[in-house]
Order: structure tokens, then sequence, then C-alpha cells
């Protein structure tokens, strides 16, 4: 492989921003940004004080409600580096676009609020990290609020997420107190002075052992600092970079994203700590970054995210060799040879043409309905692999949805059926009938709110959602039984999904033991296919 190329993936970091709603996640991700040059200014996520919303937001209910329903793929460059960010879904209710993201990953920031320690979508987050063994470093927000004690919050890390924690730095007080940071690398303290936030900061740097830091953060703070870093020398779990890389070992940063105490540093840190993008698992063994072939698969497909246009992309993680535009590619799946149209990278909604990317990076390209979640696609003429494929989720809440205006049958098929390729619902029919009203499945009830605006404000549809008691889905895994004759109780549905696979829906447990107990033949899966 050319000695560019290997430069080039060498200095790739891709990696997933994940946390609680509400931590601090997205306005990280903004701050990171406005490190990296991308952007001037920073914006409100909320929007309340100012007219400006977040970059990574782009969909109109994320302004609206001040959350991130989406993932969203920003790439800057930094002291050297080309980073490319994933910014997940905030919202528990979208947990499975948020899995998706992490399969593009190479390691994970984990945003925890100061003041409320380790929340319950950070556990979930934090375990789909552990199944795909990715590296998790912890940045601890909201210092410039009032917070818990520092070692209550690593000693919640480690005891909620079953994960050893490192302090890389060490905040000095909290709320209107937080003085700054002592890095522990350094030995020095970085103190700041706050802003507006919508600027990078000053910020200076001071030994602990100067005289000038009493009248810089104080008598008492500094006797208690000392303190606490000799118990942290003496204590704490001490760095081993192979501990992170497997997963068992979490670098901790406290800062505010908000008032940008402690990001460059925390940026600077996790860069240098990081690795370039990893091997990954395919059909046929491993596959190296470094390869000089070039392979990526799909691991998200959005519609409409530019309303003057009505497209549909396919985001792609490259994950060998180097892409260039007007290449050959062989679409693993539909067995057929290609080119990839209008590959474009993305700061937010703002896309630039891609002539060349590299192993870790994420491009765009211009769906025209023949890519799935999970696709594999590699260089025309080297021998096809699959990469391990991506799972279906099973939804757990349902509803009967039909359009008002039966005259606009046609753009109710193509939005229902172009959202739920997305992934972000499932469509579900029932045998013999047509696509005029079906049935959607979701995750999280939110789901169902995103679905019934984005029809109205993309495809021009009014509809009419009625909730469904199932709570339970299965996969009839022998095709081959006669579906007729199961015995079923009488609150149990026949469905099939836009594949034509059959499914059994049920409103309770026992439902599922009695299809079971009362239908030898029948085999039940979790999962799609």
């Amino acid at each position: 492989m050319a000695g560019n190329n290997q430069k080039e993936i060498d200095k790739r970091r891709t990696f997933a921003i994940i946390s609680h709603p509400d931590a601090g996640k997205t306005t990280l991700t903004e701050k990171l940004l406005l490190y990296g040059g991308a952007i001037a200014l920073a914006g409100s996520v909320k929007g309340k004080k100012t007219a400006k919303h977040a970059v990574s937001d782009w969909m109109e209910i994320e302004k609206q409600r001040g959350i991130s329903v989406t993932s969203s793929v920003m790439q800057f460059q930094y002291d050297g580096y080309c980073i490319n960010i994933l910014d997940t879904p905030g919202h528990q209710d979208f947990s499975e676009d948020t899995y998706r993201t992490l399969m593009a990953a190479d390691s994970a920031v984990m945003v925890i609020d100061a003041s409320k320690g380790v929340e319950a979508q950070t556990r979930k987050l934090f375990k789909v990290c552990m199944l795909r063994h990715i590296p998790v470093f912890t940045f601890i927000n909201k210092m410039d609020r009032e917070a818990k004690d520092s070692f209550d919050l690593l000693a919640d890390i480690e005891t909620e997420l079953g994960i050893e924690t490192c302090p890389i730095n060490w905040p000095i007080g909290s709320g209107k107190e937080f003085k700054g940071v002592y890095d522990r690398i350094r030995k020095e303290i970085i103190s700041f002075t706050p802003g507006s936030g919508q600027r990078e900061v000053e910020a200076t740097s001071i030994d602990l052992a100067d005289a000038g830091l009493d009248a810089l953060i104080g008598a008492d703070k500094r006797g208690k600092l000392v303190e606490e870093i000799e118990l942290l020398d003496g204590a704490s779990h001490e760095f081993d970079m192979e501990l992170v890389r497997a997963g068992q070992l979490s670098p901790v940063f406290f800062g505010s994203a908000l008032t940008n105490f402690g990001v460059e540093p925390f940026l600077k840190e996790f860069l240098r700590m990081t690795t370039s993008p990893l091997p990954r698992e395919t059909d046929s063994g491993t596959i190296d970054p470094f390869s000089p072939y070039f392979t990526a698969f799909v691991f998200k497909i959005q519609a409409n995210m530019n309303k003057a246009h009505r497209d549909r992309v396919a985001f792609m993680r490259i994950c060998s060799g180097k892409f260039e535009k007007g290449m050959d590619v062989y679409h693993v799946q539909e067995n057929k040879r290609m080119r990839l149209s209008q590959p474009q990278q993305l700061m937010a909604q703002d896309r630039s043409i891609v002539d060349e990317a590299y192993a870790g990076d994420i491009i765009s390209v211009f769906d025209p309905g023949v890519f799935s979640i999970g696709d594999t696609i590699c260089e025309a003429g080297m021998e096809p692999i699959a990469f391990q494929g991506i799972p279906t989720f099973a939804p757990e809440h349902f509803a009967r949805l039909r359009q008002v205006d039966t005259l606009k049958r046609k753009q109710f098929i193509k939005g229902t059926t172009q959202i739920a390729q997305e992934g972000a619902i499932q469509i579900f029919q029932e045998p013999g009938k047509g696509m005029e009203e079906v049935i959607v499945g979701v995750v999280g009830v939110l789901q169902f709110d995103v679905l019934e605006h984005r029809l109205n404000n993309e495809y021009n549809i009014d509809i009419r959602l009625e909730g469904l008691p199932y709570q339970y889905i299965r996969w009839i895994e022998n095709e081959e039984i006669d579906l007729s004759s199961l015995q079923l109780t009488s609150d149990t549905k026949i469905i099939q999904d836009l594949k034509g696979n059959h499914l059994l829906l049920f409103t309770n447990e026992w439902n599922i033991t009695w299809a079971v107990d009362h239908n030898k033949e029948l085999r039940l899966s979790e999962s799609g296919r």
C-alpha cells in the first residue's frame, strides 16, 4: 500500500458520543467542532436563549424539542488528526439507531452529568459498547453546576457499569466555585476564565507548588486539592492503555462543555490515547484497515435530509483501503457492480463532494433504493467479503397506521416504506391486506411522534395512529409451517414484514408460552433476519 494511504489512515479517529438524555452530549459535540475550527460560533442546543441551533441537530422536530433523535456524522481536522464524530440520539426511544452507529465507531465518549452520575440510558448504551468491545472514555460534564463528590462519581461508574476508572484530570470545586482542573499527567493546574461558552476561552497553566496558586484558587481549595491528588496517586487505578483498549478501564475527564472548561485538554488527551481504525470481522476472517482494497458497510440510511431534493442517503463506514470518486465497487448483497453516486461527507446538513476517503472515514452516497442497513461494499476485482450483520431490534410498541386522505395512497406507501428502510420504524402487514393500512412497530413511543411529523412535513400526508395492545413480537423461523393450522389465543395476531417473513404479535408472555406448547413444530425467534 502506498505510504500516503498509510499516513492518512494512521491519523483517522472515529468515535461515537453516548449519554443519557440532557447530559450535554450534543453540546460537547459542538465544542469539539469549535476547537476543530469546523464552526466559528457554537449554537445553543435548546434554542431558547438564541435562534441558533446545534449544528448536529438538523431535523425540524429536533429543533422544536431540543433533543437529538437521529445520528449525525461530522468530520473535522485538529492537531494533525482527521476526526469523524458520530453524534448519537440522546433519547432512549432511539437506542437501536445508537446501536447501529456504534457499529461504525472505534471508540466511544460517555458523557455523564456531574450532578446525577450514571443514569438509566447510560447503562443501556454502555452495555452496547461492551458487546462491541469498544473502548469507553468518560467525560463528566456540567462541573460548572453543583455536582456530586468526585470520588462518589467514580465509585458510581465502577459499581453501576462494572468498569474500572482512571482520572486523567481532577476538578477543583464545582458550581460557582469551579476553578478548573488538575492535569495528573502533566502535574499542573489548568485554570479557566468563565465565558459565554460560544467561543474558545483562554487557558492558563500553573504548577501545584507555585506560590501564586493560592491567589488563583484559594488556600482552602489548594489544601483540599493536594489531599485529593495524594489519595488518587495512592489508591486509584493506574492508567493502562491495554486495559482501556480491552474495555476494562475508562479514562475519566472532568469539565463543562457549556462553558468550555476542560474541553480542549480532553480532546488532546483523547486523540493521543485512541487508536487509528481497527481491523473488522468478516465472514471470511479479519480485514485490516491498511489492506490495499476498499471495503465499507452501510450502517445508516436517511431520507429527505434535504427537503428541496427529496433524496435518500446511505451512510457507509470505510473499513479498509482508499475510496476514490468514480471507482467501480461491488455490492455484495445485491451481487452486482456499481459506482457510488454523489459521494459526500457531511458537517451535519452541510455536504461536500468527496474525491477520496480512507479507512475510518464515513461517507454518504445517493441511494436509489438498493441499499439496506448492514450491506457490504467492496472494491471490484477483490474476493467478495461480507461484514458481520447488524441485528434488528424487536419493537416494543405497536399501532395501526392509516392515511386520512385515501387519494394519497402512493405517497403514504412511499413515505412509510422509506422511513421503515431507515430502521427508525418497522412496518408489518396483515396477510392478504394491502399497504393502505399497516401495523407499525417501534422501540420507543417517541418514534410514533417522529413518524407522524415526518409523514406530514416530508410527504404531505395526514395519518391516524391507533394504539394496539401488543407487547411482544416473534419471527417464525420455520416458514414452511402451515400458518392456518396454528393454534393461537384469540388476542394473538399473524403478520408479515416487508420482506415477506411471517411473525406473531402477542399481548403478554403467557400467550407466547401457550403458542409454543400447543404447536410443537413452531420455532420462534426474537430477532429478524
